[in-house]
């Protein structure tokens, strides 16, 4: 857990620099193509040092993310198959596949608002060719949605949150890190399911 909160420590520490908001747009963008830390950590750091930006903050993150999911998209397009079986198991390709057979570009947007690895929709999303105007939207709703949820809850609180998140700030960001890994394993999990009910057809 410690190298979490260490890992957690570094990431806040850009709060406290006049380069918070560039920070944050660049982890926002990366955490939905490729980089494994969630953008949330620097946001409620950047939340609690300045409440009253928070909606800007919640906004610089969701434009980024978004941002960082049609980008994945593309490497989706570009990399195809051969890349996205270089990057995931078999099982996790078949799960989201049959989640888009059956919800289309609400996958992505499940996948947006959840502990679920985003990353892995979007990519996927450009290789199986779904509607890229709809998945922009279904980007927009979901990320927007969680990423908005936090800021206003700092907007609103104030100073009364503030010092609460200064204190526990460690351990709110070991949960965030065992939602995601949490994520993974669900999807790991649900994948392998799905392959061996193949199997047995």
């Amino acid at each position: 857990m410690e190298w979490i909160k260490e890992m957690a420590a570094w990431v806040a520490h850009f709060a406290q620099t006049p380069y918070g908001g560039w920070a944050l747009f660049a982890l926002a963008f990366a955490e939905s193509s490729f980089f494994p830390i969630p953008p949330d950590v620097l946001l409620m750091a950047l939340c609690a040092v300045k409440p009253e930006y928070s909606l800007w903050f919640a906004t610089i993150c969701t434009v980024a993310s978004v941002l960082g999911g049609m980008f994945g998209y593309f490497i989706g397009i570009k990399g195809g198959r051969p890349l996205m079986f270089r990057w995931f198991s078999a099982d996790k390709i078949k799960l989201v596949e049959g989640y888009y057979q059956r919800y289309d570009v609400w996958a992505v947007g499940a996948a947006g608002l959840t502990p679920l690895p985003y990353k892995l929709f979007t990519i996927t999303a450009g290789v199986f060719d779904l509607s890229f105007p709809r998945f922009v939207v279904a980007s927009i709703i979901s990320r927007g949605a969680r990423f908005y949820a936090l800021g206003l809850i700092f907007w609103y609180f104030g100073p009364a949150i503030q010092a609460w998140v200064k204190e526990y700030f460690g351990w709110i960001a070991v949960s965030f890190f065992v939602l995601l890994v949490g994520g993974f394993w669900v999807v790991k999990h649900l994948g392998s399911k799905a392959a061996k009910s193949g199997e047995s057809l």
